[in-house]
């Protein structure tokens, strides 16, 4: 968390109420100590004062480029501001005296399916004989909404489902699942939206998308099995989704924007890419299985994603729907090409279960397991943006 990141969240300090607040190095930044005292004139007090990131969210991109550019002024090596204020003097607080929260209260959750490898993965496994991917696959970003009410911040327990299930075709019975799975994504936030009925371009999206979290859609595969079809994931998705206490902001992740894959066929008008809007963001999922030492499974980038999310939210736009500060749009599961950067336990384990250290091996989830999604930009010389932990254990269904 170098000065070229100061991502934003929530923190709560021991016996204190929540406060939004900035993180660099090993600390965090409470921002209405910081603005109480005048060293933040760039925003109103009920942005920095709320209990999450939703009033600043809905605020311009000038507002929030403006607030961040005066925090690296004042986190600035030499800047004494902060100190010279006798009552900002407790603002920068260790990290380790502060819980993380849910950055952000989510009001609509949608679920992309935007990765070639991953789409043509699982369709190889449930089609085998045709052709891996849908006829409309290639022509728009495939999505479904999901439960904003069931999204966490890292460290929330993960209490595994009951679904409906059925062994081939016997007749469903209702118990916990069997086959519970993550899925590694990054997602975004969206700010100031759109009023309902005028689609936000392409070209626009970026004023439109505060920055970027971590995911973890967790996933039920057997309940999934038996009530997707004909409308989609619905209760094998909804109970739980994870993501990552720090919003990443476009901005930080300005010098890693890379091109995206050669689309073919081009997209219609509407979805073609304005500009080059993908990401080179490394992933990596650790799996402790029962509270072992996290061994990693799996490492892969975001860079490769098939549908930018530009063209994401253009899309989810396109027939008028509304995007509003505090949406989170999470880009499905992120598949590499080669073995071991599979985002999914059910990919992973197509030609085997996974081995662990310990012996034991996995090709789902048990009770007791530890999932941790990291994520980050740059390194190898240049300042490493990172997004901090995506974690959840696995509790016991409850009797």
């Amino acid at each position: 968390f170098p000065i070229q990141n100061l991502p934003f969240g929530i923190v709560r300090p021991r016996d204190s109420a929540p406060r939004v607040a900035t993180r660099i190095g090993d600390h965090v930044l409470d921002l209405a100590a910081v603005h109480r005292v005048g060293l933040l004139p760039e925003v109103p007090p009920e942005v920095v004062e709320a209990r999450n990131l939703n009033p600043l969210l809905g605020r311009d991109r000038a507002t929030w480029r403006a607030l961040r550019h005066r925090l690296s002024v004042l986190l600035s090596e030499g800047n004494g501001e902060i100190a010279a204020a006798g009552d900002a003097g407790d603002a920068l607080l260790p990290i380790d005296e502060v819980e993380l929260l849910l950055p952000v209260e989510v009001g609509d959750y949608v679920d992309f399916y935007s990765s070639l490898e991953h789409a043509t993965n699982l369709g190889r496994m449930f089609r085998p004989e045709g052709d891996p991917l849908l006829p409309n696959w290639r022509h728009l970003p495939i999505g479904y909404h999901g439960r904003g009410g069931t999204v966490v911040v890292s460290g929330t327990p993960i209490r595994r489902p009951w679904g409906q299930v059925t062994p081939g075709e016997g007749p469903p019975s209702f118990r916990p699942t069997q086959r519970l799975d993550i899925e590694l994504e990054v997602g975004f936030v969206t700010g100031g939206g759109n009023p309902l009925g005028t689609p936000i371009p392409v070209g626009a999206a970026a004023d439109h998308i505060f920055g970027l979290v971590l995911v973890n859609d967790w996933s039920a595969r057997d309940i999934q099995r038996f009530e997707y079809q004909p409308l989609g994931p619905f209760l094998g998705k909804s109970f739980a989704t994870t993501i990552s206490p720090w919003v990443v902001t476009l901005d930080a992740l300005e010098p890693h924007r890379v091109p995206g894959p050669p689309q073919e066929p081009e997209p219609l008008p509407h979805l073609r890419r304005a500009e080059d809007r993908a990401y080179a963001i490394d992933l990596e999922v650790l799996l402790a299985a029962g509270g072992g030492d996290p061994t990693p499974i799996s490492r892969t980038t975001f860079a490769g994603m098939y549908w930018t999310i530009a063209q994401q939210l253009a899309h989810a736009t396109s027939n008028g729907a509304t995007a509003r500060p505090g949406d989170l749009f999470a880009s499905g599961t992120i598949s590499g090409a080669d073995p071991g950067t599979e985002g999914s336990l059910i990919e992973l384990t197509r030609d085997g279960p996974i081995r662990l250290p310990d012996g034991s091996e996995r090709r789902f989830l048990e009770d007791g397991d530890t999932v941790i999604l990291h994520g980050w930009a740059g390194g190898d010389g240049r300042p490493r943006i990172g997004f901090g932990e995506c974690r959840g254990t696995v509790l016991p269904a409850l009797s």
